[in-house]
């Protein structure tokens, strides 16, 4: 009797957990499905990490400028606004600027949290049916953490190029040629992916705990939703 328990239970066990390549599939296909609404979630992370990298390349470009000691290109930076202590090696960035790429963070954050949670409000009957076909909650919560992922990187990589170019040409346009010659690029490509990585995390972040009630949700409970 024990042995047919166990093995039924292991027969189970193999009927409901999935491998990862598949989870990741059907995440994909979510994601082709509900292409619009995965759009405009991610076309806030992109601008919220594109001011970020915007604002990072921009340091960069100017402690480039700064870095060669040069009194013309101090002045310069004074002239553009820079707060310059004497004998300064960063420019840094204004608490002006922290503070208005924190705030569009924490809005991006929201903005991905209330999306999230309308795509699991629209999907009661999704969750439910394959909840009802043996689904465990671990399944349900990888397949809105994967979304997110692959929104995320796709947003936040897409973000920070955009911003690391717009703060190219704008160090072009405001300080010369002299922008891109003294400019470390090493240290755009750090900004660059560094923004991208926070971009990411900001989006799992955001899908956390819509992505727990789902797992959550009774079979039964999200089958009789009236859509």
């Amino acid at each position: 009797m024990l042995n047919t328990l166990a093995h039924k239970k292991t027969d189970i066990s193999r009927q409901v957990v999935l491998p990862f390549k598949k989870s990741l599939e059907i995440s994909f296909q979510n994601i082709r499905v509900r292409f619009f609404r995965s759009m405009i979630t991610t076309m806030s992370l992109v601008l919220a990490v594109s001011f970020l990298s915007f604002v990072w390349v921009g340091t960069d470009a100017a402690n480039g400028l700064l870095a060669t000691g040069d009194p013309d290109l101090h002045q310069t930076l004074l002239n553009a606004g820079y707060d310059l202590e004497p004998g300064a090696t960063s420019t840094g960035s204004s608490a002006k600027e922290r503070w208005i790429v924190i705030l569009s963070l924490l809005v991006c954050v929201v903005g991905i949290v209330n999306a999230q949670l309308m795509a699991v409000t629209e999907r009661f009957r999704e969750i439910g049916t394959i909840k009802c076909l043996g689904a465990l909650d671990s399944f349900v919560l990888r397949l809105f953490v994967l979304e997110a992922g692959m929104q995320g990187l796709a947003g936040a990589g897409l973000g920070s190029l955009l911003g690391g170019v717009a703060a190219l040409f704008s160090g072009l346009i405001r300080f010369g040629f002299s922008a891109w010659q003294h400019i470390s690029w090493m240290a755009v490509v750090q900004s660059i992916g560094l923004a991208t990585l926070i971009g990411c995390l900001l989006s799992l972040v955001g899908v956390l705990y819509p992505a727990m009630v789902a797992a959550r949700m009774q079979p039964v409970e999200a089958m009789r939703v009236e859509q």
